[in-house]
């Protein structure tokens, strides 16, 4: 007797599975797949940084490199759903565009020259440490004041309670007052 075709349709006409729910409707080349995420070592969940909604990520981790993301069922934001920006934001973890220096533009220069990572926080700094001194009140109309003006914060609302709570530590204890985040505006 000739073994006839493993084709799905006549699968389903002569075999047990007529409603075409099980292994009637499965392909050679379908069987031998596999899901994109299921070689991952673990699952991070994360949250979008683009925009203030804040929506939940799977964050698919294969030998401590990102692999896939994808929108996370279990968050009440956005129940597993990603806007474009979000879907595509494994680009920001792998992408080829994706700068691994820090980049520094000199007032009135036209390029940008790369820093090497110290420098770059060394002048940050300094110039936090410079604004703080120079803009310095102890006192106004002779209330005590000791805060500064020139240093703000706006916090992005993608920033979990753990980030704003050392956000507003750190700038409170320099002197700023004019904290705010984007949750809120």
């Amino acid at each position: 007797m000739t073994k006839l075709p493993k084709w799905p349709v006549l699968e389903q006409l002569i075999g047990p599975d007529r409603l075409g729910r099980g292994k009637s409707v499965k392909s050679e080349h379908s069987e031998h797949l596999h899901a994109r995420v299921s070689d991952a070592d673990r699952v991070v969940k994360s949250v979008c940084p683009y925009c203030a909604v804040g929506c939940g990520q799977n964050v698919f981790v294969k030998d401590e490199k990102v692999v896939h993301i994808e929108g996370d069922p279990d968050s009440p934001v956005s129940r597993g759903r990603l806007c474009p920006k979000g879907s595509a934001s494994l680009q920001l973890t792998t992408g080829e565009a994706r700068r691994y220096e820090v980049l520094y533009r000199r007032p009135h220069a036209s390029d940008f020259e790369v820093l090497d990572l110290d420098r770059a926080m060394d002048m940050v700094a300094e110039r936090v440490i410079k604004t703080r001194r120079e803009t310095w009140q102890w006192e106004q109309e002779g209330k005590r004041m000791r805060r500064t003006l020139g240093i703000a914060s706006l916090g992005g609302a993608t920033l979990d309670n753990e980030e704003n709570y050392l956000m507003k530590k750190l700038y409170t204890a320099i002197g700023a007052i004019q904290i705010e985040n984007q949750a809120r505006i």
